[in-house]
């Protein structure tokens, strides 16, 4: 990166660079080319001390460095952007400072595509264009739906009240998450807290009992409707004397 100014009398024009400032232009960011290194080096040779002449030598050592230098800048550009195009289909985090409040937060999702303007690589997470740049992380598609997976049902299990006010009601919500559990891989399952699963495990032993006192408060069975109509049926029968 270099400060680009034009070249006046053989030297550089700082006011140029100082009105940039005023009007918000960041010089600093500007990239020096063939054309800036042409006036430059033509600068060089207009003003150049006639009593000690520069070698043509020295001209060609100019450009090849500048040629080798600018060659490097394009590897390394075409290098970024390959290994951004790499990250599509992959799940990644993002560190996304906002412009207006200042403040850092983390955005995942999995990159759509990749979008290349002005210069700058862009990648679409959740239908959102962040700067590459604020990759933070590039997680494993399987590492990624194992944590996203854990952490929902530790979620679940500390949405449900505490398990002094228990009730029947939730007998229904206590057995999904253990089929939630059940059906994850062993993989899956090694991201779950211990202390998440300890938790469920105290629910589901709460419930039986919740269980086992409902069954001892159900009243007694009585007789069905069908025995007592037939009793009724049977005591009512008339009896012919001849």
């Amino acid at each position: 990166m270099a400060i680009i100014a034009p070249v006046e009398n053989g030297k550089l024009n700082y006011d140029y660079t100082d009105n940039s400032k005023k009007n918000g232009i960041n010089p600093t960011g500007s990239t020096l080319g063939y054309d800036q290194f042409l006036q430059l080096l033509c600068a060089e040779m207009q003003y150049q001390d006639p009593l000690e002449p520069t070698s043509n030598t020295d001209y060609v050592a100019q450009m090849a460095t500048f040629s080798q230098l600018e060659a490097t800048l394009s590897l390394t550009e075409t290098q970024e952007s390959a290994n951004a195009s790499n990250l599509v289909g992959k799940q990644v985090i993002l560190k996304v400072t906002s412009e207006t409040t200042g403040n850092t937060s983390y955005v995942d999702g999995r990159v759509d595509y990749v979008m290349y303007q002005n210069g700058e690589v862009f990648l679409s997470v959740n239908d959102q264009l962040y700067p590459a740049s604020s990759l933070d992380t590039v997680a494993d598609t399987e590492y990624y739906e194992g944590v996203t997976l854990a952490s929902t049902l530790k979620d679940m299990v500390n949405a449900l009240p505490l398990k002094e006010n228990l009730s029947l009601t939730y007998q229904k919500a206590v057995s999904q998450l253990r089929e939630i559990y059940d059906g994850m891989t062993s993989y899956q399952q090694q991201f779950v807290p211990d202390e998440t699963l300890k938790t469920l495990r105290e629910y589901e032993e709460r419930m039986e009992e919740l269980v086992k006192q409902a069954e001892a408060n159900k009243p007694a069975e009585t007789p069905s409707d069908e025995n007592s109509s037939s009793e009724e049926s049977g005591s009512g029968e008339d009896t012919t004397v001849e």
